[in-house]
């Protein structure tokens, strides 16, 4: 009874200290810039005075996720950005790409070996382990003065509540991307024309709906695989069971744990803890449903080897689907099926429409921190201040060369120079981790029909209750690990239809994470939600 009281005691107190601690200096329009290659003006904002040294040529190393463009726009950009950083605050900058192969465990791989050479990482608390790894001492602290007097204009855009929500054990560790509306909820996304000549004149709207359009694929259109997904890793077993978890019923993921199987049991429970993937019917439907589509041809039988590119296969008419987020729909999927498919009216079954069961995006769903083996983490962070905020800077980052990559249209808004082909030429910087409303352009070629996406998604989302929360998982690290190993054992198969018997398969994965320590996960981690519970005075 003593120690679990300590440990709920231990996190009320760093809940306490992660609002007490918070400031928010005032505003300061000076960017901090200087273009003589040897020293910067500091802002006088109250946290600092003077000038910064920047005599020294510093190469600054940016970690970010995706794959690395090969058709020499990135190269092109790089060369006039680091013209333009070397500039404002003697740097350049360099991307370190973390491929989507196998990324999840590559990320992690990277961060673990306290690499010196790195300074920016793009993380996530909700998807690229942000919580787990600032514990792990991989994420330097980011202090208000260092934020005041090296990313001026970042921090005074920040609110202290924001900054609350980047604080682990009342340090700073994430810079939040705060200030960009978008939404990365998942679903499928399909073909309208060829849904309507299926009988589903309505669209899809259920995962019922859904096998009903593989199945008109298979029935009209032999030479086409109803979704060719590529399920070599993990992430697509997860989120596919987390679909239809969303889509069936009413709990709320918890984000930030090393094994993604924990839930809230719903909008008005929210922290009783519970998991579909261990208790309830809703695991043993999935299975069976994802066995029965299988076994039917929806994906290739070497599923869980392929590798090909799903959204290329989309693009030629050569795959029925293709999974991913709103946001990848309205700004290129449904643009480039516009032009590659004429006609095809690729439309978007979001997963939470069926339950109305969605959480608007939390702000460290994008994030940004520095190394904690940084060897210049004070120009890393003049560097990141440009890339976030400097109208010049953003544009090139971003869209790329003006004439080459982008042109501004007559009316303001972000287009495409003839010929341009997003599939092939986009720039690929991947910049999810400090992008800004205010420096944004409307792109003209993003489907049109998004205003009216969001509001119906605005209807029905609520603010996330785990906005401040961060378990404490030292103590249970083992029994993670491995929770973390089974998980990876049977989810993938069981989402592919690859485990054999689908009851079997889940009967034996709910004993394989008990002997791997499930139940004594579930009671610390239920301790810790009820501390959190009691802390917000719900």
């Amino acid at each position: 009874m003593g120690k679990t009281f300590k440990k709920l005691l231990s996190l009320c107190l760093i809940l306490s200290m992660a609002v007490s601690l918070a400031a928010c200096g005032p505003k300061s329009n000076n960017s901090g810039q200087g273009t003589d290659g040897g020293t910067t003006t500091a802002p006088t904002d109250g946290g600092s005075t003077g000038a910064i040294d920047t005599s020294k040529h510093e190469v600054i190393k940016f970690v970010v996720l995706g794959n690395k463009p090969t058709n020499g726009r990135l190269e092109a950009m790089m060369t006039e950005l680091n013209k333009k950083l070397t500039e404002k605050v003697n740097a350049e900058l360099e991307l370190y790409y973390v491929e989507w192969a196998d990324w999840q465990t590559q990320y992690n791989l990277l961060l673990a070996s306290g690499d010196s050479t790195i300074d920016l990482i793009g993380t996530a608390t909700d998807w690229l382990d942000a919580w787990p790894n600032s514990k792990k001492g991989a994420f330097l602290e980011l202090t208000d003065d260092m934020l005041k007097t090296y990313a001026p204009q970042t921090y005074a855009s920040v609110s202290e509540d924001h900054w609350n929500m980047c604080k682990y054990d009342g340090k700073i560790y994430l810079i939040p991307e705060d200030n960009y509306k978008q939404w990365t909820n998942h679903g499928f996304m399909y073909r309208g024309d060829w849904a309507k000549q299926f009988g589903l004149t309505n669209g899809v709207n259920s995962f019922a709906d859904l096998g009903k359009y593989f199945q008109g694929i298979k029935d009209n259109y032999p030479d086409v695989i109803p979704w060719d997904a590529a399920a070599s890793g993990q992430a697509f077993g997860s989120q596919l069971a987390g679909g239809y978890f969303q889509s069936n019923t009413q709990t709320l993921f918890l984000d930030g744990l090393e094994v993604p199987v924990f839930f809230g049991a719903s909008k008005d429970d929210p922290f009783t803890l519970v998991s579909p993937y261990m208790e309830g019917q809703e695991y043993i439907d999935f299975a069976k449903l994802m066995k029965q589509w299988g076994d039917a041809g929806y994906w290739r039988e070497d599923v869980l080897n392929y590798t090909g590119d799903t959204r290329e296969e989309f693009y030629a008419g050569q795959t029925g689907a293709d999974q991913h987020h709103t946001q990848t729909y309205y700004t290129t999927v449904r643009p480039q099926m516009d032009i590659k498919q004429p006609g095809s009216d690729v439309q978007f079954f979001s997963f939470s429409e069926p339950s109305k069961n969605l959480v608007n995006l939390i702000i460290t769903h994008g994030a940004l921190a520095v190394g904690a083996n940084s060897k210049h983490p004070e120009r890393a962070l003049m560097v990141y201040d440009l890339l976030r905020n400097d109208e010049e800077i953003y544009r090139l980052f971003n869209y790329g060369i003006e004439g080459t990559d982008y042109v501004v249209t007559d009316d303001g808004k972000l287009g495409r120079p003839e010929g341009y082909d997003d599939s092939t030429d986009a720039l690929g910087t991947n910049f999810w981790y400090g992008r800004n409303d205010n420096l944004e352009l409307d792109n003209e070629t993003w489907y049109s029909g998004k205003a009216d996406i969001f509001a119906n998604y605005d209807s029905y989302a609520i603010d996330s209750p785990y906005s401040q929360l961060v378990f404490e998982t030292d103590d249970i690290a083992s029994y993670m690990a491995n929770m973390s190993d089974v998980f990876a054992s049977y989810v993938t198969a069981i989402a592919f239809g690859k485990a054999g018997d689908p009851e079997k398969a889940v009967a034996d994965f709910r004993k394989a994470m008990k002997d791997a320590g499930y139940d004594e996960v579930y009671k610390v981690l239920q301790d810790q939600l009820t501390a959190y519970k009691e802390y917000l005075g719900k």
